[in-house]
This record gives structure tokens, C-alpha cells and sequence, in this order.
């Protein structure tokens, strides 16, 4: 077993393992225990021990929301679940951040564990420390900051997913590779494939080292936004049809002729975001006539402040910022080089 160490508002590890259920009996060893699981993965995780609670969840960005977060938080009471209690979310990157969030507020803080099932939930969700749901003006707009005792990663997830949600996994590895590791770059092109369990921890470690050293967010984790602005609008304008990879890898392209705009990304840095996805078989484009929309949503979005804020690259592997862009030029840099 391998393992990398987070520094947030407490150490926790992030390992690797072959036994997922091996690790987690040796993680948690007192306290009642509470599971939450997509409906979708209650066959695949298959049984648990049979004094845990387990919930089931819908499936997707719909259990993220706040009727879902109550029945949660009304179970538990119910239960008289107290705060020596253990909670595991074991899913994808939504049921990740909806299970941070419950532990984050029950009783005003659980313990918790994550156990990710998607390669999206294994390279970002599940780690940092970042929880909280859906509100109707926009994208993880209730949240909090609570990491977990230990991130649980164990590949052989992988294997249950489909075509279409391992390469939506791989924006968020490319988007690493973006700020600050070439080299994962490199290795999507050479082959993604074979060196899958490289990428992984290449990406983990990007996050790891952000989020080490500024776990609030107050200035350097925001790099990790990378490609998100216009990402999140494109999830919400889509009604979440399309995956969050998917809509990362639009927005990517998009923050590179952004940077190529106000931070002088070369057109050869922004060819770059375009072949990597485009290999990957990743959408680059949106629909052309959903600037107006798209713009509303981005405002609306948690990480914009009093205005429009786009992280955006210098070269790769070094982040700047655009602050207050001009809204026409935005707006232009969509038109012609993003709608369809």
C-alpha cells in the first residue's frame, strides 16, 4: 500500500490499496457507522457489515440537493447517531461532496471517510476538504470545508464504469497537467490506458501539494478552478446531461484562449488543451447561442467575487489570474472560438 499525506486543518492520507473494505475496517473501529451509496452502486459494493447503517442515495448531481441533505440529517437523528459515529460516502464525486457536507454540519462534525468510485472522484472530489450541495441559483453554493479522516482509492472501481465516464475523469487529470505537471501530458498522449494508475497519483499529488498549502482557498488552491468557471455554467446550462468532466474539458479550452487573451498564453499552449482532449475524445465546443445564458451563470458562480474572475496560464504549468475581464472580449473569445 502506498499512500500521499494531505496537510489541511488536519493530516489525513490518501492511500492505495487493492482491498477497500480491508481498509476501511481498519480505519474505523469504534462508533456507530453510517454509509451512503447511489442506488446505482449498492450491487456493486455488494454487502457491508450488518450493524451499519446504510442510506441509499439517487443516482448523479441529484442527490446533491437540500431535500436529500435533510432526509440525511433526519435519519441520522432518528437514529440517534451520535458524534462518535463514523460516516463513509462511497460513490462518485457527488456523493463525496454530499457526504463531507452532511459530516461537516451533523452535530456539528462527524468523522467521515471517502471512498471514491469514479476516476473524477479519486484525482479531485473526494480530496481537499471541499463538501456541500446544489442550491437552484447554482453550483455547490452551501458548502463547507471538512476534510476526511482518509481518502480510500482503489482502482479496481474503475472497472465498473463505462467508456464516456473514465475519459470525463481524465479532464480533471489533464487539467493538473495543465497548472502544474507536464509530464501528465505527455503521458496522456503516449497512452492513457496502460499508465492509468500513474496519472492518478501524478494528479492526487498536484492537488495534495495545492491544497497542503492553502486549504481555504485563499489564493493559490484557487488554481484548481482551472477550466471551471465556464465548466460549472456549462453543467448547469445542461441540466447536467452532460458528465462534469465533459463540461471541464469545454471550459479548459476555453480558459486557454481566455489566457491566451490577458495572460499571454502561446497559440501553441492553446493547441495543446485542444489535441490532449480531443484525444481523449472530449467535447471542446458548446452551443454558440448560449453566451447570454452562460454569462448569468458564471456571475451567479462561488467563485466569481464582485465581478468575473478566470484563472487562467501564463505558459503551462504556470497560473495566473484574470480579474474583471472585459465581458465583450469574453464574449467574443466564445463566439468564435467555442460555440458550434
Amino acid at each position: 500500500m502506498s499512500q500521499i499525506v494531505i496537510s489541511a486543518e488536519r493530516d489525513y492520507s490518501v492511500e492505495f490499496v487493492r482491498d477497500w473494505k480491508a481498509s476501511l475496517s481498519d480505519t474505523i473501529k469504534n462508533g456507530k457507522t453510517c454509509a451512503l451509496i447511489p442506488k446505482k452502486m449498492v450491487e456493486i459494493v455488494g454487502p457491508l457489515p450488518s450493524d451499519w447503517l446504510v442510506i441509499e442515495l439517487p443516482d448523479g448531481e441529484s442527490q446533491k440537493s437540500g431535500a436529500v441533505y435533510l432526509q440525511i440529517l433526519e435519519r441520522l437523528a432518528e437514529e440517534k447517531f451520535g458524534r462518535d459515529g463514523f460516516l463513509v460516502g462511497i460513490g462518485g464525486g457527488a456523493t463525496t461532496d454530499l457526504a463531507g457536507f452532511v459530516a461537516a454540519t451533523y452535530m456539528r462534525g462527524l468523522q467521515w471517510v471517502a471512498v471514491p468510485t469514479s476516476l473524477a472522484g479519486m484525482v479531485d472530489a473526494a480530496i481537499g476538504g471541499k463538501t456541500g450541495i446544489n442550491l437552484v441559483g447554482g453550483k455547490n453554493l452551501a458548502g463547507a470545508f471538512h476534510s476526511p479522516s482518509k481518502v480510500i482509492v482503489d482502482e479496481s472501481f474503475l472497472s465498473t464504469l463505462s467508456e464516456r465516464d473514465v475519459k470525463a475523469g481524465l479532464a480533471e487529470v489533464a487539467k493538473c497537467g495543465f497548472i502544474a505537471d507536464s509530464e501528465i501530458l505527455s503521458i496522456i498522449t503516449r497512452g492513457w490506458r496502460e499508465n492509468m494508475s500513474e496519472l492518478i497519483k501524478r494528479a492526487i499529488t498536484v492537488k495534495a501539494r495545492v491544497v497542503s498549502s492553502d486549504f481555504r482557498e485563499s489564493f493559490e488552491r484557487e488554481i484548481l478552478n482551472y477550466g471551471h468557471t465556464l465548466g460549472h455554467a456549462i453543467e448547469r446550462h445542461s441540466h447536467y446531461e452532460l458528465r462534469h468532466g465533459e463540461c471541464v474539458s469545454i471550459g479548459l479550452v476555453y480558459a486557454a484562449h481566455v489566457s491566451a487573451q490577458f495572460s499571454g498564453l502561446t497559440s501553441s499552449g492553446v493547441q495543446l488543451h485542444k489535441s490532449t482532449l480531443e484525444a481523449l475524445d472530449l467535447p471542446t465546443t458548446y452551443h454558440s447561442s448560449a453566451w447570454t445564458e452562460l454569462l448569468e451563470l458564471m456571475l451567479r458562480d462561488k467563485k466569481s467575487r464582485s465581478s468575473l474572475r478566470f484563472v487562467t496560464l501564463s505558459e503551462i504549468g504556470k497560473p495566473t489570474r484574470a480579474e474583471n475581464p472585459d465581458v465583450k472580449i469574453l464574449q467574443s473569445i466564445y463566439e468564435s472560438e467555442m460555440g458550434r
